[in-house]
Formats: C-alpha cells, structure tokens, sequence
C-alpha cells in the first residue's frame, strides 16, 4: 500500500490526475486499451475537473479508455443521484471517449437483471484472466463503505458474483455493486478520501484492526495489483503511518 498526502481536495485531486494520466499511458505502451472503474459521490468531481483541463485531456488516448462503473444507486439516469449522469456530465461528456467503450449499470431493468447483465459484460472482457480492470478508482464513505459495500451488510462477504444488487435499507433503494472478487483482481486500485470527517475512519481502516462488518474498505486489498489511498491533511490528521 501506498499512501499519498497533499495539502487539500484541490492539490491531491491534481496530483492524483497526473498520476492517473501517466498511468494510462505506461499501460497503453504495452496493451491495446485501458480499463477504467469510475466513482460517484463529489469528491471524484474535483479529480475530474483536472483530467478534462489541457494539457492533461490532450495528453490521454481516450479512445481506448473502456469505462466502467464501480456502483450505482438505483435511481433513473436522470435523477441527481445517478453516478453515471454525474460521470458523464463532470467527464465523459468533455473527453473523445467511444460511445460503445462506456458501460453504465442500467438502471431501467430490474436490479437483479442489471446486476446479471453487467457480470456478464464483465466476463466477457476479462473471462479467466488472473487480472481484471487496469485501474479502480474508489472513494471511501464517513462510515467506512467502498463501493456499495456497507457495514453490517451481507454483500460486504460475496465471495462469487462479481456484481449483485439489494434493498440498503438505510437509504431507502436498491444498489448495485461491483463485489471484492472482481476488484481484487485489478491491477491497481486507489483511493480518495478528503476531509477531517474521514480522519478517525481513515486511521481505523489503515491502522486498526481487520473489522469487514465495520469498515468494508478494508476487504479491497488487490490480490497481486498495486493499492494507493490519495488523501489531503485533513483526513490523514490521525495517521502515524
């Protein structure tokens, strides 16, 4: 694991752009495409603000970016609250991406036919490589959720399906979310967690003990892939890492 600290959203946001940029391109040397797991919630907002700013837009071959999503609330697209209506407006919308390269988590299907569907589209890419995704952008809740693995829930252990859906009952809708199986496998994964509210949580989950049931981001650790947690002082106030 390794930890990057920047001052505030704003400059780790930054650095965490270049970062990903020259990712990117190292990869793209050597295969064909990039695979990309995209996040909601505000935080990714600001980071992807700075990958649509020149010269860094410029500096990626988005065309063979392949966009995926890590969860979605099961809201229609149009609703605020919809990951990928806010991936697309704050990103995809500003960049050359290829339509038939971005898969959204459908939302106008049963959550159980979308979850299927997704694991599908999933395995079709992937199949029986030991690697998955070349990159797996993660945020990290007040709670200690990823992804939409919450504490306390079942979905939290899956230890087959790939992507699943259920009834959070704390927010009142179904979610759909890619699974530890299938982020465990991805090359590199990172983090980004800002704030002085992620401060107590952010040590809890990097220096306390393994708790799944309380803090689910501890159960994403990539089985041969690199793992990076981006934060700013505020959140990483408590660390004595």
């Amino acid at each position: 694991m390794e930890l990057h600290i920047e001052k505030d959203a704003h400059q780790m946001s930054a650095k965490l752009a270049v970062w990903i940029a020259e990712y990117i391109q190292e990869v793209l040397a050597k295969q064909d495409r990039f695979t990309f797991v995209l996040s909601g919630g505000n935080t990714p907002k600001i980071l992807f603000a700075e990958l649509v700013k020149s010269p860094l837009k410029e500096s990626i071959d988005w065309e063979k970016v392949h966009f995926f999503w890590g969860d979605e609330r099961y809201v229609p697209y149009e609703d605020s609250r919809n990951n990928a209506k806010m991936c697309f407006e704050e990103l995809l919308s500003k960049v050359p991406a290829k339509p038939e390269h971005i898969h959204i988590m459908r939302t106008d299907i049963s959550p159980e036919e979308s979850a299927a569907e997704y694991e599908a589209i999933l395995k079709s890419y992937f199949g029986e490589s030991e690697t998955t995704f070349d990159f797996v952008l993660n945020g990290m809740g007040d709670d200690g959720h990823t992804l939409s693995l919450f504490p306390g829930f079942a979905v939290v252990h899956e230890k087959e399906k790939w992507v699943t859906s259920f009834w959070l009952t704390i927010q009142d809708m179904y979610r759909i979310t890619l699974t530890a199986p299938v982020v465990n496998k991805a090359a590199c994964v990172a983090f980004m967690a800002v704030g002085e509210n992620k401060a107590k949580v952010l040590k809890d989950v990097l220096e306390g003990e393994t708790n799944l049931d309380l803090y689910p981001s501890q159960i994403i650790q990539p089985e041969s892939g690199e793992l990076h947690w981006f934060v700013d002082d505020a959140a990483a106030s408590l660390l004595t890492l």
